[in-house]
């Protein structure tokens, strides 16, 4: 993906933001923690006011491609990777540890670890974060009992692939 870039979302980034969520969460969650809890995830988490605060607070990253967002990462202001989402079609290219590599450049140097949180039925979400190196912390039961949305955190020491913020383009 050479026309790919990762970079620091703006508030005019939002909109776009929104709807990558409103366009890819349900489809991606319903099969996992069913329609209902799925689009209770885009009202709460992919709407334009938290959005925006946790952008003007410098806390959201973005893939984009031709000038389109095909993935967004977000770290909470407790420095835990709250979001980290890509456009199924541009799965497998790198972009998910790049952004994980932008979000963990964001942290304050007294943390030394990048936690994450996922879904339990997320089982690719769960593969990839293995392949990152990210170990089970603990699994919080859902208060409903259901399975499905026990969450569960992980954790890896910062590890850097890449110079972020990437150095400016020669030429």
């Amino acid at each position: 993906m050479t026309d790919s870039r990762i970079r620091k979302a703006e508030l005019n980034d939002v909109e776009a933001i929104c709807r990558f969520g409103e366009t890819h969460i349900p489809p991606h969650y319903t099969p996992l923690i069913g329609e209902a809890a799925a689009q209770r995830q885009v009202r709460q988490w992919w709407n334009e006011a938290h959005l925006s605060a946790a952008v003007a607070d410098g806390r959201v990253v973005v893939a984009e491609i031709g000038g389109r967002v095909v993935g967004v990462g977000q770290l909470g202001p407790d420095h835990v990777v709250y979001k980290l989402y890509l456009d199924p079609a541009h799965r497998g290219h790198g972009l998910g540890p790049r952004l994980l590599d932008a979000l963990a450049s964001q942290l304050p140097d007294s943390v030394d670890q990048l936690r994450i949180e996922h879904f339990a039925a997320n089982v690719r979400a769960a593969a990839f974060y293995e392949r990152e190196g990210f170990a089970v912390e603990r699994i919080e039961p859902d208060p409903g009992g259901d399975p499905a949305l026990a969450v569960v955190w992980r954790a890896r020491p910062i590890t850097l692939r890449e110079e972020w913020p990437p150095p400016p383009a020669l030429g």
